[in-house]
């Protein structure tokens, strides 16, 4: 049985909607952040030293690391259905947007979303990462002209993996006058697979920000 140690709030939100829609059975454990500092508590601590969501126990290893979990499990614990073949044309495409999330997409864009609970960041911080935000935002509005999910004409994990980093954005108002990018998320969060995450894990924010 593979084991996912979900943190409320956090990125673990993947692992449970890509175990949900990839019918891949697992066991959940859910932790709560320390209301003061926000962090996870120690008891994640003591499945794996860095005390990060996701954590999951499979196959006798403990992994983190969002993007890798999710293409382990699809290709190890599923039918590959949320997945793209090895000898598929798309292959390559599917592992660049399955990485892109955490890789390009992700420091600018976690800084800039929880930077309004720690209190803003400098001026020239913040419009130096905004301009990236909103590179990344016009490539991602570029890419899905015309296109349901991001590769091979179907929803796979790069979608699942990419939607926690436009929860934020949303929240912001930051896809309006992007339309694409905002059918794109109506259409991520209106799965059902989605509404099952947010049923068993919580809402991916902590809260709205301002």
């Amino acid at each position: 049985m593979i084991k996912l140690h979900h943190l409320d709030y956090s990125r673990s939100s993947r692992i449970i909607w890509l175990c949900e829609e990839g019918g891949i059975e697992y066991e959940m454990v859910t932790y709560h952040r320390d209301p003061k500092t926000r962090r996870a508590p120690p008891e994640l601590g003591e499945v794996h030293r860095l005390a990060k969501a996701p954590t999951v126990e499979v196959d006798g290893h403990v992994m983190v690391e969002s993007g890798a979990i999710i293409e382990y499990l699809i290709e190890r614990h599923s039918d590959g259905a949320l997945g793209v073949a090895v000898d598929h044309p798309e292959r390559a495409k599917y592992l660049e947007w399955l990485h892109f999330a955490e890789g390009t997409m992700g420091m600018s864009f976690i800084i800039t979303g929880i930077a309004p609970m720690l209190g803003g960041l400098p001026d020239i911080m913040k419009g130096f990462l905004q301009a990236e935000v909103d590179k990344l935002l016009d490539h991602l509005e570029i890419e899905l002209e015309g296109k349901d999910f991001l590769v091979a004409d179907k929803f796979t994990g790069a979608d699942i993996n990419l939607h926690y980093m436009l929860e934020g954005r949303a929240a912001l108002g930051q896809l309006d006058g992007r339309p694409n990018c905002a059918r794109y998320f109506e259409a991520l969060v209106a799965r059902p697979g989605y509404h099952k995450t947010v049923e068993l894990g919580g809402t991916v924010l902590l809260a709205k920000p301002s």
